[in-house]
């Protein structure tokens, strides 16, 4: 009998927690703090909220906040808290996380 497929998880790239489901991703045309590829996700888990702060961004001025590794802390992107823009208040409360610093698990 084949083995049952369980869902598809991330995990954090430096100690492997999960830290979201390859479901709730929002989006995967995201632009990370280096330029790099990152997924804008509806729910996370596992990760701690670090203080917000105003951060200016490609698409406009927002209130964010970092987001770590609740195991090893390392940060892996951030949480929109508020945007100033109108056109950009559909990002209220979804987080992004970075490609590089996200691995795979249970795939």
């Amino acid at each position: 009998m084949a083995d049952a497929i369980g869902p598809r998880l991330y995990g954090c790239y430096n100690c492997r927690n999960h830290v979201a489901f390859h479901d709730d991703i929002v989006s995967k045309n995201y632009v990370g703090r280096q330029r790099r590829r990152a997924f804008l996700f509806s729910h996370v888990m596992n990760l701690v909220v670090g203080p917000k702060m105003d951060r200016l961004l490609i698409t406009g001025l927002y209130n964010v906040a970092d987001v770590s590794c609740s195991d090893c802390g390392e940060v892996l992107g951030w949480r929109y808290e508020k945007a100033y823009i109108e056109a950009q208040k559909f990002k209220e409360s979804k987080i992004v996380l970075e490609k590089f610093k996200i691995v795979k698990e249970d795939w």
